[in-house]
């Protein structure tokens, strides 16, 4: 089959496409046979050089994939079904979903809801997943109906799909972005508002900023993140998802004191087998009031796959950019 390989031998990186075998590590390791398929910044940091994302020398890149089972000894996974594949250690320390077809054990593979195609799965793929597990988050922490909520890094895949969901589900997005050329494209997918990044508090030379944000969905870290803390309103929550800005979280207690706020960490990574179904089927109810092939960048083949990594890793896509690993 034809795969995208990452491969590092001391100091020399390589990657592009080669015909490889599809291998088992486990006798119970499921077959799909790939549709699709998405590029994620975890991607980019599996194919940069020294990752330390990276835990083997090389693999099939790809985090995620969504396609037919072809084989399975799994009784809730029958050959044939429609299936979403993504998280634990696919294209991190095993082969992943940049290819024809993919091995995966049965906890990583989701039953896709009628309503979701695989190529919509893909659009969603692992940013859609991480977004909707979010506001699921926030709304189990008592996020009310119609409140503001702010997005970080809006014009990512996350980002941009948190902004989609929210307004599909009633609430007002608030989409915050270093881009300002892409006000026009976040007010299409539902933002009420679009801020700067310099925007998302006030009385910088204060502990509290005023009460803002209802909840949040934060997709960049750092300071940011330190940011939404001080400005949420009583109650309020933020979802950390993301690190595109930075890992490091600077703060002081005072929010958590004094507004009872909360800091809700999101992990689709090692999500359980019942949080997979709950969220692909909260995507399912959703799907039929979203534009999803209005948040997809560009489609690109396999051996598009290098500058896609390289655009994805400097910020400079909109929305998700799609793989098909066996176009036309």
């Amino acid at each position: 089959m034809r795969a995208f390989v990452v491969s590092e031998e001391g100091d020399t990186l390589s990657m592009g496409v080669r015909e490889v075998e599809a291998v088992a590590s486990d006798a119970n390791d499921i077959l799909v046979s790939v549709d699709y398929s998405g590029v994620n910044f975890k991607d980019a940091m599996v194919a940069a050089s020294k990752s330390r994302v990276r835990r083997v020398s090389s693999l099939v890149g790809g985090v995620d994939a969504a396609g037919t089972v072809m084989h399975s000894t799994d009784a809730a996974l029958p050959e044939g079904t429609r299936v979403a594949v993504h998280g634990g250690t696919l294209g991190v320390a095993r082969d992943g979903g940049f290819a024809q077809s993919i091995y995966s054990p049965a906890n990583y593979i989701t039953a896709l809801p009628d309503s979701i195609s695989t190529r919509v799965a893909m659009i969603i793929g692992t940013a859609g997943f991480t977004a909707m597990e979010s506001l699921l988050a926030l709304e189990d922490r008592g996020l009310e109906a119609g409140s503001e909520v702010l997005v970080t890094g809006a014009t990512g895949g996350v980002g941009s799909h948190a902004v989609a969901l929210l307004a599909a589900n009633g609430y007002r997005p608030v989409a915050s972005t270093g881009s300002p050329t892409a006000s026009a494209w976040l007010f299409e997918r539902g933002a009420v508002r679009v801020i700067g990044r310099d925007e998302v508090a006030d009385n910088p030379g204060r502990v509290m900023a005023s009460e803002t944000w209802a909840g949040a969905i934060d997709c960049v870290g750092g300071d940011t993140l330190a940011q939404i803390l001080r400005s949420l309103r009583y109650g309020g929550a933020v979802a950390a998802c993301g690190l595109v800005g930075s890992v490091e979280l600077s703060t002081t207690v005072y929010p958590f004191i004094t507004r009872s706020v909360a800091l809700l960490g999101i992990d689709s990574v090692e999500a359980t087998r019942s949080t997979r179904v709950r969220v692909w089927s909260a995507l399912g109810a959703v799907a039929t009031r979203i534009d999803f092939e209005a948040l997809v960048d560009r489609e690109v083949d396999l051996e598009e796959l290098t500058p896609a990594l390289d655009d994805i890793r400097q910020g400079k896509t909109r929305g998700r950019i799609l793989v098909n690993p066996t176009p036309g």
